[in-house]
């Protein structure tokens, strides 16, 4: 999904819904990894709201599928905090 443009991803959806009628998407399991990343932001002093969460999961689930990727986005945008707080919340997972 994160590669996907706002306006495009209804159209994808449609697309998918037609040649998988009647079929429901499974919820993804992340295990610990979203509680990991909750006490990641809060020992970094950062708010966990949804859209960082968001962004953080889509990473993730980039990082799992790519063999490399960039981040891009405006000056500001949370970038930096977006990988590094995944990174840390890995990490503490992995004890």
């Amino acid at each position: 999904m994160p590669k996907f443009l706002a306006d495009d991803l209804p159209l994808f959806e449609n697309i998918i819904l037609d040649l998988f009628p009647g079929v429901d998407r499974p919820d993804q399991v992340y295990g610990g990894l979203v509680p990991s990343i909750e006490e990641t932001c809060r020992k970094e002093n950062l708010q966990t709201a949804e859209i960082f969460m968001t962004k953080i999961i889509q990473l993730y689930d980039t990082i799992q599928v790519r063999h490399g990727l960039m981040i891009v986005g405006p000056t500001g945008g949370g970038k930096t905090c977006n990988w590094k707080v995944l990174s840390k919340a890995i990490s503490a997972l992995e004890g």
